[in-house]
Protein backbone atom coordinates (compact mmCIF):
# COMPACT_ATOMS: atom_id res chain seq x y z
CA UNK A 1 0.00 0.00 0.00
CA UNK A 2 2.84 2.39 0.84
CA UNK A 3 4.53 1.70 -2.50
CA UNK A 4 1.25 2.39 -4.33
CA UNK A 5 0.80 5.66 -2.46
CA UNK A 6 4.38 6.77 -3.19
CA UNK A 7 4.07 5.89 -6.88
CA UNK A 8 0.83 7.85 -7.13
CA UNK A 9 2.28 10.87 -5.30
CA UNK A 10 5.35 11.08 -7.51
CA UNK A 11 3.10 11.21 -10.59
CA UNK A 12 1.57 14.40 -9.20
CA UNK A 13 4.89 15.87 -8.02
CA UNK A 14 6.42 15.14 -11.42
CA UNK A 15 3.51 16.92 -13.05
CA UNK A 16 4.03 19.92 -10.77
CA UNK A 17 7.64 20.13 -11.97
CA UNK A 18 6.35 20.53 -15.51
CA UNK A 19 3.43 22.78 -14.60
CA UNK A 20 5.66 25.20 -12.69
CA UNK A 21 8.11 25.44 -15.59
CA UNK A 22 10.80 23.70 -13.54
CA UNK A 23 11.52 20.89 -15.98
CA UNK A 24 15.01 22.21 -16.62
CA UNK A 25 15.60 23.57 -13.14
CA UNK A 26 18.40 21.00 -13.21
CA UNK A 27 19.95 20.99 -16.66
CA UNK A 28 22.09 17.88 -16.16
CA UNK A 29 21.69 14.32 -14.90
CA UNK A 30 22.32 12.67 -12.50
CA UNK A 31 23.89 15.82 -11.06
CA UNK A 32 21.74 18.95 -11.07
CA UNK A 33 24.35 20.85 -13.09
CA UNK A 34 28.06 20.81 -13.85
CA UNK A 35 28.92 22.66 -10.65
CA UNK A 36 26.71 20.98 -8.06
CA UNK A 37 25.16 17.56 -7.61
CA UNK A 38 22.36 19.14 -5.56
CA UNK A 39 21.44 22.74 -6.27
CA UNK A 40 18.50 24.52 -4.67
CA UNK A 41 19.74 28.06 -5.31
CA UNK A 42 16.79 28.80 -7.62
CA UNK A 43 13.08 28.11 -7.24
CA UNK A 44 12.90 25.96 -10.38
CA UNK A 45 16.01 24.08 -9.34
CA UNK A 46 14.63 23.43 -5.87
CA UNK A 47 11.34 22.09 -7.24
CA UNK A 48 13.11 19.75 -9.66
CA UNK A 49 15.58 18.68 -6.96
CA UNK A 50 12.83 17.81 -4.48
CA UNK A 51 11.14 15.65 -7.09
CA UNK A 52 14.42 13.85 -7.80
CA UNK A 53 15.05 13.24 -4.12
CA UNK A 54 11.50 11.95 -3.67
CA UNK A 55 12.38 9.26 -6.21
CA UNK A 56 14.66 7.81 -3.52
CA UNK A 57 11.68 7.45 -1.17
CA UNK A 58 9.73 5.70 -3.94
CA UNK A 59 12.65 3.35 -4.57
CA UNK A 60 12.86 2.52 -0.87
CA UNK A 61 9.14 1.74 -0.71
CA UNK A 62 9.27 -0.71 -3.62
CA UNK A 63 12.39 -2.39 -2.15
CA UNK A 64 10.43 -2.91 1.07
CA UNK A 65 7.61 -4.38 -1.02
CA UNK A 66 10.05 -6.90 -2.52
CA UNK A 67 11.39 -7.83 0.91
CA UNK A 68 7.86 -8.23 2.19
CA UNK A 69 6.95 -10.61 -0.63
CA UNK A 70 10.10 -12.67 0.05
CA UNK A 71 9.69 -13.06 3.82
CA UNK A 72 5.92 -13.66 3.92
CA UNK A 73 4.78 -17.20 4.62
CA UNK A 74 3.77 -18.84 2.45
CA UNK A 75 5.74 -17.11 -0.27
CA UNK A 76 3.65 -16.48 -3.38
CA UNK A 77 5.17 -16.25 -6.83
CA UNK A 78 2.63 -13.68 -8.11
CA UNK A 79 3.43 -11.24 -5.30
CA UNK A 80 7.17 -11.71 -5.73
CA UNK A 81 7.10 -11.05 -9.46
CA UNK A 82 4.86 -8.01 -9.08
CA UNK A 83 7.10 -6.47 -6.42
CA UNK A 84 10.28 -7.19 -8.41
CA UNK A 85 8.59 -5.63 -11.43
CA UNK A 86 8.11 -2.44 -9.42
CA UNK A 87 11.83 -2.23 -8.71
CA UNK A 88 12.67 -2.76 -12.38
CA UNK A 89 10.12 -0.14 -13.36
CA UNK A 90 11.44 2.46 -10.94
CA UNK A 91 14.97 1.91 -12.25
CA UNK A 92 13.63 2.35 -15.79
CA UNK A 93 11.95 5.58 -14.69
CA UNK A 94 15.24 6.92 -13.35
CA UNK A 95 16.84 6.31 -16.74
CA UNK A 96 13.88 7.78 -18.64
CA UNK A 97 13.91 10.82 -16.36
CA UNK A 98 17.57 11.38 -17.22
CA UNK A 99 16.78 11.10 -20.93
CA UNK A 100 13.97 13.64 -20.52
CA UNK A 101 16.43 16.16 -19.10
CA UNK A 102 19.25 15.40 -21.55
CA UNK A 103 16.87 15.73 -24.54
CA UNK A 104 15.63 19.11 -23.32
CA UNK A 105 12.22 17.82 -22.18
CA UNK A 106 11.33 16.23 -25.51
CA UNK A 107 7.53 15.66 -25.42
CA UNK A 108 7.75 12.02 -26.54
CA UNK A 109 10.05 11.17 -23.65
CA UNK A 110 7.79 13.09 -21.29
CA UNK A 111 4.88 10.98 -22.53
CA UNK A 112 6.89 7.80 -21.97
CA UNK A 113 7.78 8.97 -18.44
CA UNK A 114 4.11 9.37 -17.52
CA UNK A 115 2.90 6.18 -19.21
CA UNK A 116 5.55 4.05 -17.48
CA UNK A 117 4.32 5.62 -14.24
CA UNK A 118 0.83 4.38 -15.08
CA UNK A 119 2.20 0.87 -15.62
CA UNK A 120 3.90 1.02 -12.23
CA UNK A 121 0.75 2.31 -10.52
CA UNK A 122 -1.21 -0.54 -12.14
CA UNK A 123 1.28 -3.15 -10.92
CA UNK A 124 1.26 -1.70 -7.41
CA UNK A 125 -2.55 -1.65 -7.33
CA UNK A 126 -2.66 -5.30 -8.42
CA UNK A 127 -0.02 -6.17 -5.81
CA UNK A 128 -2.08 -4.58 -3.04
CA UNK A 129 -5.21 -6.42 -4.17
CA UNK A 130 -3.50 -9.81 -4.50
CA UNK A 131 -1.69 -9.43 -1.17
CA UNK A 132 -5.05 -8.89 0.53
CA UNK A 133 -6.48 -12.14 -0.81
CA UNK A 134 -6.21 -15.35 1.25
CA UNK A 135 -3.69 -17.97 0.20
CA UNK A 136 -4.72 -21.14 -1.61
CA UNK A 137 -8.29 -20.02 -2.28
CA UNK A 138 -9.95 -20.91 -5.60
CA UNK A 139 -11.36 -18.23 -7.86
CA UNK A 140 -14.82 -18.05 -9.28
CA UNK A 141 -15.09 -18.52 -12.99
CA UNK A 142 -15.24 -15.35 -15.06
CA UNK A 143 -18.79 -14.30 -15.97
CA UNK A 144 -20.35 -14.78 -19.38
CA UNK A 145 -18.46 -13.70 -22.50
CA UNK A 146 -20.48 -10.53 -23.05
CA UNK A 147 -19.77 -9.27 -19.54
CA UNK A 148 -16.13 -10.33 -19.90
CA UNK A 149 -15.70 -8.44 -23.18
CA UNK A 150 -17.50 -5.33 -21.94
CA UNK A 151 -15.29 -5.23 -18.83
CA UNK A 152 -12.13 -5.46 -20.90
CA UNK A 153 -13.62 -2.92 -23.30
CA UNK A 154 -13.92 -0.41 -20.46
CA UNK A 155 -10.33 -1.11 -19.38
CA UNK A 156 -8.87 -0.82 -22.90
CA UNK A 157 -10.80 2.34 -23.76
CA UNK A 158 -9.98 3.87 -20.38
CA UNK A 159 -6.29 3.21 -20.99
CA UNK A 160 -6.61 4.69 -24.49
CA UNK A 161 -8.14 7.81 -22.95
CA UNK A 162 -5.12 8.16 -20.68
CA UNK A 163 -2.74 7.69 -23.62
CA UNK A 164 -4.54 10.26 -25.76
CA UNK A 165 -4.47 12.57 -22.77
CA UNK A 166 -0.67 12.47 -22.83
CA UNK A 167 -0.79 13.53 -26.49
CA UNK A 168 -2.90 16.54 -25.50
CA UNK A 169 -0.40 17.36 -22.77
CA UNK A 170 2.55 17.05 -25.18
CA UNK A 171 0.76 19.41 -27.57
CA UNK A 172 -0.53 21.91 -25.01
CA UNK A 173 1.00 24.96 -23.35
CA UNK A 174 2.54 23.43 -20.21
CA UNK A 175 5.83 22.16 -21.59
CA UNK A 176 7.92 22.28 -18.44
CA UNK A 177 10.16 25.01 -19.82
CA UNK A 178 9.43 28.04 -21.98
CA UNK A 179 11.87 26.85 -24.67
CA UNK A 180 10.67 23.25 -24.79
CA UNK A 181 9.40 21.81 -28.07
CA UNK A 182 5.84 20.64 -28.56
CA UNK A 183 4.22 18.03 -30.77
CA UNK A 184 3.13 19.58 -34.04
CA UNK A 185 -0.57 18.77 -33.74
CA UNK A 186 -3.48 21.17 -33.55
CA UNK A 187 -4.45 21.29 -29.88
CA UNK A 188 -8.18 21.35 -30.55
CA UNK A 189 -7.94 18.23 -32.73
CA UNK A 190 -6.03 16.08 -30.25
CA UNK A 191 -8.27 17.32 -27.42
CA UNK A 192 -11.29 16.24 -29.48
CA UNK A 193 -9.82 12.75 -30.00
CA UNK A 194 -9.11 12.52 -26.27
CA UNK A 195 -12.67 13.58 -25.50
CA UNK A 196 -14.06 10.91 -27.84
CA UNK A 197 -12.09 8.17 -26.05
CA UNK A 198 -13.42 9.38 -22.69
CA UNK A 199 -17.01 9.37 -23.98
CA UNK A 200 -16.51 5.91 -25.49
CA UNK A 201 -15.17 4.61 -22.17
CA UNK A 202 -18.13 5.94 -20.20
CA UNK A 203 -20.58 4.64 -22.84
CA UNK A 204 -19.26 1.08 -22.64
CA UNK A 205 -19.16 1.38 -18.85
CA UNK A 206 -22.85 2.37 -18.91
CA UNK A 207 -23.67 -0.68 -21.05
CA UNK A 208 -21.83 -2.90 -18.58
CA UNK A 209 -23.64 -1.26 -15.66
CA UNK A 210 -27.03 -1.99 -17.27
CA UNK A 211 -26.02 -5.61 -17.73
CA UNK A 212 -24.91 -5.95 -14.11
CA UNK A 213 -27.84 -4.03 -12.62
CA UNK A 214 -29.94 -7.12 -11.91
CA UNK A 215 -27.33 -9.80 -12.55
CA UNK A 216 -26.79 -12.67 -10.15
CA UNK A 217 -23.59 -14.53 -9.43
CA UNK A 218 -20.52 -13.71 -7.39
CA UNK A 219 -18.35 -12.67 -10.31
CA UNK A 220 -20.91 -10.20 -11.60
CA UNK A 221 -21.63 -8.85 -8.12
CA UNK A 222 -17.91 -8.28 -7.57
CA UNK A 223 -17.78 -6.06 -10.66
CA UNK A 224 -20.39 -3.59 -9.50
CA UNK A 225 -18.42 -1.54 -6.97
CA UNK A 226 -15.25 -1.09 -9.08
CA UNK A 227 -17.42 -0.26 -12.10
CA UNK A 228 -19.29 2.40 -10.13
CA UNK A 229 -15.92 3.82 -9.08
CA UNK A 230 -14.73 3.97 -12.71
CA UNK A 231 -17.94 5.69 -13.82
CA UNK A 232 -17.85 8.22 -10.96
CA UNK A 233 -14.19 9.09 -11.47
CA UNK A 234 -14.67 9.22 -15.25
CA UNK A 235 -17.59 11.62 -14.93
CA UNK A 236 -15.61 13.89 -12.61
CA UNK A 237 -12.57 13.68 -14.87
CA UNK A 238 -14.62 14.57 -17.93
CA UNK A 239 -16.11 17.57 -16.14
CA UNK A 240 -12.68 18.79 -15.03
CA UNK A 241 -11.38 18.30 -18.57
CA UNK A 242 -14.06 20.46 -20.16
CA UNK A 243 -13.80 23.13 -17.47
CA UNK A 244 -10.02 23.38 -17.84
CA UNK A 245 -10.35 23.62 -21.63
CA UNK A 246 -12.78 26.52 -21.52
CA UNK A 247 -10.86 28.15 -18.64
CA UNK A 248 -7.67 28.24 -20.70
CA UNK A 249 -5.95 25.18 -19.19
CA UNK A 250 -5.03 26.62 -15.77
CA UNK A 251 -2.24 24.87 -13.88
CA UNK A 252 -4.36 23.91 -10.86
CA UNK A 253 -7.01 22.09 -12.90
CA UNK A 254 -4.35 20.32 -14.95
CA UNK A 255 -2.80 18.98 -11.73
CA UNK A 256 -6.21 17.73 -10.58
CA UNK A 257 -6.75 16.16 -14.01
CA UNK A 258 -3.48 14.22 -13.70
CA UNK A 259 -4.28 13.06 -10.16
CA UNK A 260 -7.68 11.83 -11.34
CA UNK A 261 -6.09 9.99 -14.26
CA UNK A 262 -3.92 8.11 -11.76
CA UNK A 263 -6.97 7.24 -9.65
CA UNK A 264 -8.81 6.02 -12.74
CA UNK A 265 -5.90 3.75 -13.64
CA UNK A 266 -6.14 2.14 -10.20
CA UNK A 267 -9.91 1.76 -10.60
CA UNK A 268 -9.50 0.09 -14.01
CA UNK A 269 -7.08 -2.44 -12.52
CA UNK A 270 -9.57 -3.18 -9.75
CA UNK A 271 -12.34 -3.64 -12.31
CA UNK A 272 -10.41 -6.16 -14.40
CA UNK A 273 -9.13 -7.99 -11.31
CA UNK A 274 -12.75 -8.39 -10.17
CA UNK A 275 -13.60 -10.54 -13.20
CA UNK A 276 -12.47 -13.63 -11.28
CA UNK A 277 -12.96 -13.00 -7.55
CA UNK A 278 -11.82 -15.48 -4.92
CA UNK A 279 -14.33 -17.93 -3.43
CA UNK A 280 -14.32 -16.67 0.13
CA UNK A 281 -16.68 -19.41 1.33
CA UNK A 282 -13.90 -21.99 1.07
CA UNK A 283 -10.96 -20.27 2.71
CA UNK A 284 -8.22 -22.72 3.57
CA UNK A 285 -7.57 -22.94 7.31
CA UNK A 286 -11.08 -21.91 8.36
CA UNK A 287 -11.57 -22.73 12.02
CA UNK A 288 -14.78 -24.58 11.22
CA UNK A 289 -14.59 -27.43 8.75
CA UNK A 290 -17.41 -29.35 7.13
CA UNK A 291 -17.55 -32.01 9.89
CA UNK A 292 -17.99 -29.31 12.55
CA UNK A 293 -20.93 -27.82 10.66
CA UNK A 294 -22.59 -31.24 10.29
CA UNK A 295 -22.17 -31.90 14.03
CA UNK A 296 -23.70 -28.52 14.92
CA UNK A 297 -26.67 -29.07 12.62
CA UNK A 298 -27.25 -32.50 14.16
CA UNK A 299 -27.17 -31.02 17.65
CA UNK A 300 -29.69 -28.33 16.67
CA UNK A 301 -31.98 -31.00 15.24
CA UNK A 302 -31.86 -33.03 18.49
CA UNK A 303 -32.69 -29.92 20.50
Amino acid sequence: MVALAMLAIIVVTGALVRLTGSGLGCVDWPACNQDRFIDVSSTHGAIEQVNRLFTGIVALSVIVAVLGSLVRAPRRRDLTWLSVGLVVGVLAQVVIGGIVVLTGLHPLWNMAHFLVSMVLVSMAALLVRRAGEPDGVPRQRAPDQVTYRLTWGVAVLGTAAIVTGTVVTATGPHAGDENDSRLGFELASVARVHGITVIATLSVAALLALRLWRADGGARTALRTPLETVIALGAIQGTVGYVQWFAGVPVGLVAIHIALATAIMVALVSLVASLSPVVVDHVAGDSRDASDEITDRASETVR
